[in-house]
C-alpha cells in the first residue's frame, strides 16, 4: 500500500477508524460485522478439486450492505442488465485497499466498480469485450457540469437527421425519432472527425440510457425495464396489448433532466476525488483473458462479476444501444459460455491473467450467484478455477437479503429463476506466488 504521506499528498487522508481497520484481517472484520443487527453465520464450503481432493473454504453469511434502492452516489443511476449494487465493491475497496491504489474489473459492464473506486480515490481500471462498457463508464469518471451539458445541447441541430428507420417507430414518435437520429449523426461525425470531447461523451452515455424504458423519462413509449430493448415484434405486441402509441418526447429536455439527476451528488469532494484519479484510469475493450496493457503486479484489488452461464443475453438486450453508437452487435464476440465446463475453462484463463497483474498480497472479490433454480452454486466452480491459477481461496462471503425491485419488474421470484444472494469468493495472491491450496483443511 502507498505510504500515508502519498495519500495525504493526493488529498485522501485516513481517519483513525479506517487506519485501524486496514490492519485487521478481512475474515475478522466479516465475523464481527453487525451493522444491520444480524450476527454473522460462520460455515464452511466443501469444494471438490480436480483429482478428487477436497478444499474447505471458510464461508460467512450475513447482510453486508443495504438492499435499499438509490443508497449510493447518483452517478451510478445508469441501467444495465445484471449489474451489482455499488455497495458491493465499496465493501471490499474500503477494507482491502488504500487511496491511490489500482482497483480493476475484468467484466466492467456499466462500470460500477470503476466509478465507486474513483469516488473513493482509487485508480480505476476495467475491461469488457462489449464496447458499450466504455461508453457507459468513461464519462462518469470525469463528468461535466450540468451547465456545460445544457449549452452543448443548445448547439446541436436536432432536425438534421441522416436516417429515419421506420421500423423504430414502434418505439418512438416520428419527431422524437428524428431527434434521436440527428443526435446519433452528430455524435458519430464528432467521433470520426476527432472533435468529440467529454461533454459529447456524456451526452452519448445519457442518450444510450434513455433509449427505451417505462416512464416519461425515456425517449420511447412504455416498454420493458430500461436495461434492454425488446424486439420489434415484442414491442408491437406490447403496444397492442396496452393500446398505446408512442408519445412525443423531447430528446434534449430528457438528456438535460437525466444529467442533472446523475450529477446531483457530484459535489466538490466527489469532483476532487474523480479528477485526482481519472487521468490514470485504464478502460479496455477486449477479452479479459489477456490484458497486456495492464502491468504485472500493478493491481491491488479486483472486484468483478462474470457472465452467469446463459442467464442474461447481452447481445439481444443491447441491439438498440449498439445501433445508436454505430456498432454491429453481431460483431461483438461476447463471453457467454452456456455449459459449465466451458465456463470453468474461460474463468480459469481469466484468473491466470488476474494472478499476473495482482500485487503480492492483492485480492480478488469474485461475485457469482446461484443459477438453474439454485441447483448450481457457481462459487463451488469458481474456487478450483482460482486455485488452478495459483491464488489462495481466502473465504466466501454470502450477502443474504431480499432482492425485490428488478425481480418484481420481470415477474420473477428470486428463489425460483433469479439469483437470491450475492456469493463472493475472495482470493488472495500469496507472497511467494505459489500457493495452490485453499485456506482451511485440504484433504482427500
Amino acid at each position: 500500500m502507498p505510504p500515508l504521506e502519498e495519500n495525504l499528498e493526493l488529498g485522501f487522508g485516513l481517519d483513525d477508524e479506517a487506519a485501524s481497520r486496514m490492519k485487521t484481517p478481512l475474515s475478522e472484520q466479516i465475523i464481527a460485522f453487525d451493522e444491520f443487527g444480524k450476527a454473522t453465520q460462520a460455515l464452511e464450503t466443501a469444494v471438490i478439486l480436480p483429482g478428487g481432493a477436497r478444499a474447505r473454504v471458510p464461508t460467512y453469511v450475513n447482510e453486508y450492505w443495504t438492499s435499499k434502492q438509490r443508497a449510493a452516489s447518483s452517478l451510478h443511476e445508469v441501467s444495465y442488465r445484471a449489474c451489482f449494487k455499488p455497495q458491493l465493491p465499496r465493501f471490499f475497496i474500503q477494507r482491502l485497499t488504500d487511496p491511490g491504489e489500482v482497483v480493476y474489473d475484468p467484466f466492467m459492464g456499466r462500470g460500477t466498480t470503476l466509478v465507486e473506486a474513483a469516488l473513493l480515490g482509487r485508480v480505476p481500471a476495467g475491461c469488457d469485450i462489449n464496447p458499450l462498457s466504455v461508453v457507459l463508464t468513461r464519462p462518469r469518471l470525469n463528468p461535466p457540469a450540468s451547465g456545460q451539458v445544457e449549452q452543448r445541447l443548445r448547439e446541436i441541430d436536432f432536425s438534421r437527421a441522416a436516417e429515419m428507420p421506420e421500423d423504430l417507430l414502434v418505439f418512438y414518435h416520428p419527431e422524437t425519432l428524428r431527434e434521436i437520429c440527428a443526435l446519433k449523426k452528430y455524435l458519430l461525425e464528432r467521433n470520426q472527425g476527432g472533435q468529440a470531447d467529454g461533454i459529447d461523451d456524456w451526452i452519448r452515455m445519457v442518450a444510450v440510457n434513455r433509449l427505451t424504458g417505462h416512464s416519461p423519462g425515456f425517449f420511447s413509449v412504455y416498454t420493458l425495464p430500461p436495461n434492454q430493448a425488446v424486439s420489434l415484434v415484442s414491442q408491437r405486441k406490447i403496444n397492442e396489448a396496452r393500446k398505446q402509441t408512442p408519445p412525443r418526447r423531447s430528446v434534449p429536455a430528457i438528456i438535460s433532466r437525466k444529467s442533472r439527476q446523475l450529477l446531483r451528488d457530484v459535489d466538490a469532494g466527489a469532483g476532487a476525488a474523480l479528477s485526482g484519479v481519472c487521468g490514470r484510469a485504464q478502460l479496455l475493450t477486449r477479452h479479459c483473458g489477456s490484458v497486456p496493457e495492464i502491468a504485472a503486479q500493478s493491481v491491488s484489488l479486483v472486484v468483478t462479476s462474470p457472465p452467469f452461464l446463459n442467464v442474461v443475453d447481452y447481445a439481444t438486450d443491447n441491439w438498440l444501444r449498439c445501433w445508436f453508437i454505430g456498432v454491429d452487435p453481431a460483431a461483438v464476440a461476447l463471453t457467454v459460455p452456456k455449459k459449465l465446463e466451458e465456463w470453468r475453462r474461460v474463468m480459469t484463463e481469466v484468473f491466470r491473467e488476474l494472478n499476473r497483474i495482482l500485487k503480492p498480497g492483492g485480492h480478488v472479490a469474485f461475485e457469482v450467484g446461484e443459477v438453474c433454480r439454485g441447483t448450481v452454486k457457481l462459487e463451488e466452480t469458481v474456487v478450483p478455477c482460482g486455485l488452478e491459477a495459483g491464488l489462495e481461496a481466502e473465504l466466501i462471503l454470502i450477502n443474504d437479503q431480499k432482492f425485490t425491485k428488478t425481480a418484481n419488474c420481470w415477474g420473477v421470484d428470486n428463489n425460483d429463476k433469479g439469483t437470491n444472494t450475492n456469493r463472493i469468493v475472495v482470493f488472495r495472491k500469496g507472497e511467494d506466488f505459489s500457493c495452490l491450496k485453499a485456506r482451511g483443511t485440504v484433504g482427500s
